[in-house]
């Protein structure tokens, strides 16, 4: 297998970044430095870093913002601005507490995972492939609780079908845990994040979604980082 995907995939770092360690010479095949492209190894081969890489990885932030509706996650749509635009000095949330906000924590900050443009709550974004590829990975286990204030008829059998047997797309979608909070709000458990999923399923156990809210991803709360506002991942946290 190739160097590179062997490192993603043990959780070493991304492959983008590992590309980037193979050619600064930062990375170690069994005791033997290995600093050429697409080599192939081994999948059971040893595999380290150099101290060089350890620190550059040890830099890289993970921050996390209350994102308001009207922003988008990803790719920015005309008329609409990225969420990473709300990331600056002004409304850091911890600065009197954690590092201060520099510029150059902009670049290659990217968000792992999507919130939809009229959703609000907990976005993630990271210069940390480990981390991206922890929450969005093919094979991520790491949980998402969204509460969902909805309108309508919820059919007979609706709460069962949300909880396991909807399916979009023409795929099954994974189980969920689904519980009324209040006579108008659902609390979602989900370990997936298809395209306008919990909308989507709603609408097809007769509920309308007037308002979704995501407040935690695996370990990581939204707490009470207000709306706007975003923080650093701290060093006790995670997903």
């Amino acid at each position: 297998m190739r160097l590179s995907k062997v490192m993603a995939e043990r959780g070493i770092c991304s492959r983008r970044e590992a590309d980037e360690f193979i050619e600064r010479g930062w990375v170690f095949v069994d005791g033997k430095r290995v600093a050429e492209l697409g080599v192939r190894i081994d999948p059971q081969a040893r595999i380290t870093l150099a101290p060089e890489a350890t620190r550059t990885q040890q830099q890289r932030v993970t921050i996390l913002l209350h994102k308001p509706v009207g922003y988008v996650s990803g790719q920015p749509e005309p008329g609409y601005a990225p969420a990473v635009s709300l990331i600056g000095a002004d409304n850091q949330f911890d600065r009197d507490r954690a590092q201060r906000f520099h510029p150059s924590q902009l670049k290659n900050l990217a968000p792992a995972g999507r919130l939809d443009i009229d959703s609000t709550g907990l976005l993630v974004l990271t210069q940390d492939g480990r981390i991206a590829r922890q929450l969005i990975g093919e094979h991520s286990e790491v949980d998402k609780e969204y509460l969902v204030r909805v309108e309508g008829d919820l059919a007979a059998d609706g709460l069962a079908r949300l909880n396991h047997g909807l399916e979009l797309d023409g795929r099954r979608l994974r189980p969920a845990k689904v519980e009324w909070v209040n006579d108008d709000q659902l609390r979602f458990v989900l370990r997936e994040g298809r395209k306008r999923q919990i909308r989507r399923m709603c609408e097809l156990v007769g509920l309308t979604v007037v308002g979704l809210k995501r407040v935690r991803i695996g370990g990581v709360k939204l707490g009470d980082l207000p709306l706007g506002q975003w923080r650093f991942l701290r060093d006790d946290e995670q997903f």
